[in-house]
């Protein structure tokens, strides 16, 4: 392209001289300055069908040259090709002709030193490749029955696995809609469903506790906190409500002592026990004050 644009600024050149010339006469000597006022004053286009057939053919000239030298490229590529495959073929033959010699050699060195013919000196070397082969096979089959469990077992596990996601989330819908019941008779029904899928929830537990007390269930409510205290005795929850629960019905000394093992667990259950109402027949109990009272000198009503 370089190549054409060159010829097409000399012949534009050429022809921008030729019309100042013409143009200031054949005795005058001709400037650059000459050269620019006449590119001003043109009239028509300086070039010419020659010029244009110039170009046309010279790009026609290098279109056929490229395909040329694509066309020579794919010869050499194909006869290195076939040159390599030759090669190949001359190794392979070369290969298997020593190995027949081989072959035959061994064959006359086994006859020589006492096999009775070629049957035998056959049947011997079937006999040696069906004894290895049948070891092979052996070890095979014991490497792809480890495998076979290896596969099975982590097929169980991704089952489990994915089984176990399936029941997370089914949980976790459980719990956001037991978040959003008002009514607690509908969240005990929640944290049943839960149960049935986790028996062994202790959150579930103590959280249905917590609404059985709302309902003035202290038994039904002891009973589920003992149930999840078995599962989980650290569980500060749990031992939380079984307080309130055992409050709920007089039991004040084991009120106060689950009351204090919670709030070792946790100290933000002693300010839940300053309001919560489950206590309120404990406010003047001096162990109470001092469990839940012990950095305020007020009184509760105060």
């Amino acid at each position: 392209m370089i190549r054409y644009f060159l010829a097409f600024i000399l012949a534009l050149t050429f022809s921008t001289q030729t019309f100042a010339q013409e143009q200031l006469g054949p005795d005058k000597e001709l400037t650059a300055q000459d050269v620019e006022n006449g590119i001003k004053t043109l009239e028509k286009p300086m070039y010419t069908p020659f010029v244009e057939l110039y170009l046309l053919e010279e790009t026609k000239a290098l279109r056929q040259q490229m395909q040329n030298t694509r066309a020579e490229l794919i010869e050499k590529v194909v006869d290195k090709e076939l040159s390599v495959a030759d090669k190949t073929m001359s190794y392979a033959t070369d290969t298997v002709t020593y190995f027949f010699y081989l072959i035959a050699g061994a064959t006359s060195i086994l006859v020589v030193i006492g096999w009775n013919s070629i049957r035998d000196m056959r049947s011997q070397l079937t006999s040696l490749a069906e004894k290895r082969v049948n070891e092979l096979v052996v070890v095979y089959e014991q490497r792809l029955k480890s495998i076979e469990e290896q596969l099975q077992q982590k097929s169980e596990i991704i089952h489990q696995n994915q089984a176990e996601i399936e029941l997370t989330n089914e949980v976790h819908a459980l719990w956001l809609k037991a978040s959003q019941e008002t009514s607690h008779q509908n969240k005990i029904a929640a944290y049943d469903q839960i149960l049935d899928l986790r028996p062994d929830d202790v959150e579930a537990l103590s959280y249905k506790a917590d609404a059985v007390l709302e309902m003035q269930e202290p038994l039904w409510a002891i009973s589920l906190c003992q149930r999840a205290l078995k599962l989980a005795p650290d569980n500060g929850h749990a031992r939380y409500q079984l307080a309130c629960a055992y409050a709920e019905i007089g039991r004040w000394e084991d009120a106060i002592s689950n009351l204090e093992e919670a709030i070792e667990i946790a100290a933000a259950y002693r300010d839940d026990a300053s309001v919560d109402p489950s206590f309120e027949q404990l406010r003047d109990h001096e162990n109470f004050r001092n469990l839940v009272f012990i950095d305020s000198e007020e009184s509760p009503e105060a």
